[in-house]
């Protein structure tokens, strides 16, 4: 075999002459005959050849053409008729399966269909209709999954017509698990059951959702609930934004004390601190507020702690829910009571679901290059392509 048969990569395969020009020409031919495929027996005699033509990969930055010989066989013991397969092109095909893997490579990693049918001499459907077949490949590939030990958990907005879908995030392998239209239990319930061993699920990353915290209930049974630490910070905020405005409508408007009150008291700067509280003087009430808001974010940004250590804290986080429960901030006290499980794993758990909002904000930037998406169907194969697997087809 010479050095030229395994540059081209085909198994059974040998070249019998090459030319050079704007196209790389190549003969080849198989390197023996086969058995019968039917009754395996040996040996067979060849009926007719005939030579298909077949764009193979790209060599250096010349296209090339396969002119390769496809024998028909007679088998003489069973009296019947097959022709030569080989390993890696497909019957029917004008090309080889290479060649296809090497357009769809370069599709994924951001090349123009428009790009990709001057290099390489197709037709823009053609360059989709491959893409879309690899996929859908890799996708039902994907169906048989088991669902992930760490899970998270949001919603993102589709369309105006379709609303909101669910996205389901493997935490642990930095992968998007699934995505499914709507986000509520009628709606998620047929796939849900459908979803293979869910009792794998241990912890899910969620908001402070009461319909997800439901559906995680019914359908993960065996699954801990760890609030998201960014939605419960932004919930402590806005209800001491509201009391804000209650206490002084005018000074809410106030851009420079909007930056103050919103930032932990420790990042700011000794003038700053010397700022904010001249002007909480004026205000008692509002500034007992920002200093228990302050003593909770002490709680509520804590992670990676031991049992022992989240049990010694307990009883100071739960006597400052209380005084919250005794302030005009008694909604937001409310919600810390019925959340109290969830938000008090965030100490134990250091997973978030920061991974999901990075993933919405690669799922919009798909929506907007394809100027939205009209069938989710194909947005789901998108998103997975793009944000569920590596990209990566181990098939020749």
């Amino acid at each position: 075999m010479s050095p030229f048969d395994f540059i081209l990569g085909l198994a059974g395969v040998e070249v019998i002459r090459a030319e050079r020009g704007s196209t790389l020409q190549v003969w080849a031919q198989p390197t023996r005959r086969p058995s019968c495929m039917y009754c395996q027996s040996a040996p067979v005699r060849i009926k007719a050849t005939e030579v298909r033509t077949l764009k193979h990969t790209r060599q250096g930055n010349r296209l090339m053409l396969l002119h390769l010989r496809v024998p028909k066989y007679h088998c003489v013991a069973c009296n019947r008729y097959f022709r030569h397969r080989f390993a890696g092109i497909l019957p029917r095909y004008r090309a080889t399966e290479c060649f296809k893997l090497e357009v769809f490579e370069a599709h994924h990693g951001g090349v123009s269909q428009r790009q990709i049918s001057r290099t390489h001499q197709l037709g823009s459907a053609t360059v989709e209709r491959w893409y879309q077949g690899f996929i859908k490949q890799r996708v039902s590939e994907l169906s048989a999954r088991e669902c992930p030990t760490v899970l998270g958990i949001d919603e993102h907005f589709f369309s105006r017509k379709k609303g909101y879908a669910t996205t389901l995030v493997d935490l642990k392998n930095h992968k998007v698990f699934d995505v499914v239209l709507g986000r509520s239990e009628a709606s998620l319930e047929g796939y849900l059951r459908r979803l293979t061993a869910r009792d794998r699920v241990r912890v899910v990353v969620m908001d402070l959702s009461p319909t997800y915290r439901a559906i995680v209930r019914k359908y993960f049974p065996k699954a801990k609930i760890v609030a998201d630490r960014f939605h419960v910070v932004r919930m402590v905020n806005q209800h001491l934004m509201a009391h804000w405005k209650e206490c002084d409508a005018i000074g809410r408007k106030n851009r420079g004390l909007i930056s103050l009150m919103r930032r932990h008291h420790w990042n700011l700067t000794p003038i700053q601190q010397a700022r904010l509280a001249r002007y909480l003087e004026s205000y008692p009430t509002l500034a007992a507020m920002y200093d228990a808001k302050q003593r909770l974010m002490h709680f509520l940004l804590l992670k990676g702690l031991t049992a022992r250590k989240v049990r010694t804290l307990l009883p100071e986080f739960m006597a400052l829910v209380e005084q919250f429960r005794q302030s005009p901030a008694r909604k937001m006290a409310e919600t810390l009571s019925s959340w109290f499980e969830p938000i008090i794993r965030m100490w134990r758990f250091t997973k978030s679901n920061g991974i999901t909002e990075g993933f919405h904000t690669k799922m919009e930037m798909l929506s907007r290059r394809a100027f939205g998406f009209r069938n989710f169907e194909n947005y789901r194969l998108r998103v997975l392509a793009h944000c569920g697997w590596d990209g990566v087809i181990n098939r020749v």
